[in-house]
C-alpha cells in the first residue's frame, strides 16, 4: 500500500491553518464587548437560562455575519437616537440613511431569529 497522498494532505493541512488567523479576523470583526453586551440584553429580554444563552450567542453569531460592525454600530445609534422624545428624536427616525440602517439590522435580526430561537 502506497501512502504518497498524505504528506502532500498534511502540506495543505499545515498550509490551510496557517491562513486560519485571517479568515477568523474577517470573520470576527465585533470586539468581544459588543458581543458581549448584545448576549446581555437579549437574554435580560428572553431569560436568563443557559438555553437562551446559547441561543443569544448564536443570534449575534448570525447577525456578525451578515453585518459588517461598523454597520451594526450605526443601527444601534440609530436606534439609541431614535428614542429621544421631540424634533431631534424625529428627524433621525425619518431620514433615509436612519431607515436603511435599522432595515438592515432588523433583517439581520429576523436571520438570527429564524436560525437560532
Amino acid at each position: 500500500m502506497r501512502v504518497v497522498g498524505i504528506p502532500l494532505l498534511l502540506a495543505g493541512a499545515a498550509a490551510a491553518i496557517g491562513g486560519l488567523p485571517a479568515v477568523a479576523d474577517a470573520l470576527n470583526d465585533y470586539p468581544t464587548t459588543a458581543r458581549a453586551d448584545y448576549v446581555l440584553a437579549c437574554m435580560k429580554a428572553n431569560g436568563e437560562t443557559r438555553h437562551v444563552l446559547e441561543q443569544c450567542s448564536c443570534s449575534i453569531d448570525v447577525i456578525a455575519s451578515i453585518l459588517p460592525y461598523e454597520r451594526y454600530v450605526t443601527a444601534e445609534a440609530v436606534l439609541s437616537v431614535g428614542q429621544v422624545q421631540g424634533n431631534l428624536g424625529a428627524q433621525f427616525r425619518s431620514s433615509e440613511p436612519a431607515k436603511a440602517a435599522l432595515n438592515e439590522l432588523r433583517r439581520a435580526q429576523a436571520e438570527a431569529e429564524v436560525r437560532c430561537f
